[in-house]
């Protein structure tokens, strides 16, 4: 554990850290998030039959862009182009959830969690939005980082 919160300066003010002197190296982050509802409603997402369409196609489409942005969410974040966003969607209609998984990987001097959980995060609020008009009682859950390698700290696993 770091000696001391690297976003905030010697006064205990909030500060985006310098990584300019970093070695650009391979960087890679995995998160998920899971979307629990009624049975009958992760059915729907699995058949493809809810109200507003294409549930797990829109997800995954809003977590990629998300990713994309997450600089402009999440103010001390750096802005990276990165090298990958893959999003998976697994159903399990029988105990009703959704779980999306997504995958960053970058070519950079700073890692990639943060554009990972952003996609994971706004794919499971996306769900929650396609599938309101059938479900009001949807929760998003264990919105977390599964895994990450690369620069200093090397590969950290839940």
């Amino acid at each position: 554990m770091p000696d001391r919160l690297t976003h905030l300066d010697a006064q205990g003010t909030a500060r985006m850290v310098d990584v300019g002197a970093k070695p650009v190296t391979e960087r890679r982050a995995v998160a998920e998030a899971v979307v629990r509802m009624l049975p009958e409603t992760a059915g729907a997402v699995a058949a493809g039959d809810a109200p507003k369409g294409d549930v797990l196609g829109t997800a995954r489409i809003a977590g990629i862009q998300a990713a994309k942005r997450t600089d402009e969410l999440i103010p001390l974040c750096h802005p990276i182009g990165l090298d990958l966003l893959d999003l998976d969607a697994v159903v399990d209609a029988e105990a009703g959830t959704v779980t999306l998984t997504a995958t960053a990987a970058v070519t950079a001097r700073t890692g990639v969690e943060m554009e990972a959980m952003t996609a994971a995060a706004v794919a499971a609020l996306t769900v929650y939005d396609m599938v309101k008009g059938l479900e009001r009682g949807v929760s998003i859950e264990a919105v977390r980082l599964l895994e990450k390698s690369g620069g200093r700290s090397g590969i950290w696993r839940r």
